[in-house]
């Protein structure tokens, strides 16, 4: 019995030590489903954002230089970072398949992640971190907004994310030498400024703060503050400072506008960077280590911060990415999905009413449906407030399906020399060669698109029968420098003077547009004219009626119109007079009538204009 005793007594003390074991298992369980499941939670977020900005991707490679040939390559390595802007604009084709090049960024993101846990000696948990520089290099290429138009900075998509790259590995490879070895690291930082641009810089600042200060560190410092000012002298004397000093780092500024927002994901990018090269990773899982926080609330923190940051901070607009649907199709001649685009979209923008229009002028019944569909423009969404216009998305569009070829070229060079040779402008300038007949020139152009990897079997569409028609209809002159909405439909409604039907339904279509009876009545002469016994549409009839009551003149034209179309004329002037009383704002009267009106072409005249989406503005306040 007492050997048995003492068994007894050997297994109890033995269940005791496994407790604590137990517990430690447990924990170590816990803190893995929840840190695999944060990673999880995040990668499905960045999937989810990548996927609804599909089309601004499709964009920013229609809309982004890379021409292939030493003279591009010499041009960008003139400057720092341009080696890094080299390899960008060259990854940033593969987002002519929006997956594809979403997924090399995925994976670069993913190795940055891995890198990253080594670079800054994260562990456990503690890797969790690393997802805040993700969700930074994330938020710069979704936040963009109109910029994608108007940004001449060459590779920004990927430029970024790659350098950032190189630098944690530059980080990873330094500290796992000995300390006397920094000051070598500092001055390969130093001869990498011309590669690195101002990752070589944060590069130095994460070294410097691994460790407390030494004489090593002081020289890294001055290193730091003087780089740019040495390169500038000795190599990029032929460029402007600001240019040299933090290379590479993005500025949004043209001559009239500028973006600081836009700057912010990298300025975090730096803060977190310096942060956990400190001793931020080790404090958050060395000190707190055997605390919940660590190993269970921080990487949840880590995840709900960065899809924060990223959602608050992201640019998403429903007009925003179907405008860039939209001229997606045109460019591709598909029309019909234009239509189906804007026929969903109650509150379309000025290039969305223009692309519509086209499109019904190639597929018919413009003067049946276009009211229908609304030609009431409104504007964007545009928090920086940036000149951006028709002019910048798809004027060079616009121009040559309207036959302008000389306006679409001198247009597209115009663009192109700020922002790039890009194959949305290549494109256009192979298609007005084609229309024009010039061969040789349009050959220069396929040629260059040839080189990129998707379009090395692309020819320009056959031109087609109505831009041939309008091509022909009124000499092709550069009639001016301006390029606004109002523009385009003052020069097109002056088109009644051509023989052509095809020029004589513009010109009175838009002289309708532009509410002028000057410009309605011979255009209305002409299109009569040239549409001899064909049917008259609905639109024009009540733009005919309307111009009859409001403005006749000596000469005017008597043709036949549908009574219940001049019926419903009268009706509404009953209704008008009812409801606009002073006091009252023109929003309000539109809002009460666009229900049963607003598909007409008088709702348009009479609202079209001065229509706010400001209800109850006071400059609308209608007075007596």
């Amino acid at each position: 019995m007492h050997i048995q005793s003492m068994n007894w007594g050997l297994d109890d003390s033995q269940s005791i030590y496994k407790v604590p074991h137990i517990r430690m298992k447990k924990n170590n369980i816990a803190s893995s489903v929840v840190l695999y499941g944060s990673l999880l939670a995040f990668m499905a977020f960045t999937v989810y954002i990548l996927y609804i900005n599909q089309e601004v991707f499709y964009t920013a490679h229609d809309r982004s230089e890379f021409l292939y040939g030493a003279p591009f390559f010499h041009t960008l390595m003139q400057k720092p970072f341009g080696l890094m802007q080299y390899v960008g604009a060259w990854l940033t084709q593969l987002f002519f398949h929006p997956a594809l090049g979403a997924g090399v960024l995925v994976a670069i993101w993913m190795f940055i992640f891995l890198v990253g846990t080594k670079a800054f000696r994260l562990q456990g948990s503690a890797s969790a971190l690393m997802l805040l520089p993700v969700a930074c290099l994330l938020t710069s290429i979704v936040d963009l907004g109109y910029w994608v138009y108007l940004s001449s900075i060459r590779g920004y998509w990927f430029s970024q994310s790659v350098g950032y790259l190189v630098m944690l590995l530059l980080l990873w490879a330094a500290r796992c030498t000995p300390r006397k070895w920094h000051l070598a690291w500092y001055l390969f930082a130093f001869c990498l400024y011309p590669v690195l641009g101002w990752f070589a810089l944060l590069f130095v600042l994460c070294l410097v703060v691994v460790d407390k200060l030494t004489w090593r560190e002081f020289i890294g410092i001055v290193l730091l503050i003087f780089t740019a000012s040495i390169w500038h002298t000795q190599l990029y004397s032929d460029l402007n400072f600001s240019d040299v000093m933090l290379a590479g780092l993005p500025r949004f500024a043209t001559t009239i506008d500028s973006t600081e927002r836009l700057t912010i994901p990298f300025w975090v990018l730096v803060a977190v960077s310096v942060l956990l090269s400190g001793r931020l990773g080790d404090w958050s899982f060395g000190r707190l280590g055997n605390l919940a926080f660590s190993r269970l609330v921080l990487p949840v923190l880590c995840t709900i911060v960065g899809i924060v940051f990223t959602w608050s901070l992201m640019f998403h607009d429903k007009n925003y990415i179907d405008e860039m649907r939209m001229v997606r199709h045109a460019s591709d001649n598909n029309w019909k999905e234009v239509l189906s685009i804007v026929e969903e979209n109650k509150k379309p923008t000025c290039t969305m009413v223009f692309l519509k229009n086209i499109a019904l002028m190639n597929e018919g019944g413009q003067f049946d449906r276009s009211f229908k569909n609304g030609n009431i423009s409104f504007p964007i969404a545009n928090p920086e407030s940036l000149h951006v216009t028709l002019l910048e998305i798809a004027s060079p569009l616009v121009y040559y399906n309207y036959g302008m070829m000389n306006e679409a070229i001198r247009l597209s060079f115009e663009l192109a020399t700020h922002c790039g040779f890009s194959p949305f402008y290549l494109k256009v300038l192979s298609r007005c060669a084609l229309a024009k007949g010039e061969e040789k020139v349009e050959e220069r152009y396929t040629t260059i698109l040839h080189h990129h990897p998707f379009y090395r079997n692309w020819q320009p569409a056959p031109v087609t029968a109505k831009v041939n028609e309008l091509q022909h209809s009124f000499p092709d002159e550069l009639s001016g420098v301006e390029n606004s909405d109002s523009y385009i439909v003052n020069n097109i409604s002056l088109w009644y003077e051509a023989d052509s039907k095809a020029a004589s339904e513009q010109a009175l279509f838009y002289a309708m547009i532009s509410c002028d009876s000057n410009r309605f009545w011979p255009s209305l002469r002409k299109y009569l004219k040239m549409h001899d016994g064909e049917i008259f549409p609905v639109h024009a009839q009540e733009a005919y009626i309307l111009f009859m009551d409001k403005a006749p003149e000596e000469k005017r034209v008597m043709i036949p119109v549908e009574e219940t179309v001049y019926n419903r004329y009268i009706k509404l002037l009953d209704v008008m007079a009812k409801l606009v009383k002073p006091g009252k704002t023109l929003g309000q009267v539109a809002e009460e009538m666009r229900g049963e009106w607003g598909d007409t072409y008088w709702f348009y005249y009479f609202f079209g204009r001065q229509y706010s989406n400001m209800s109850d503005r006071k400059a609308n306040e209608i007075q007596s």
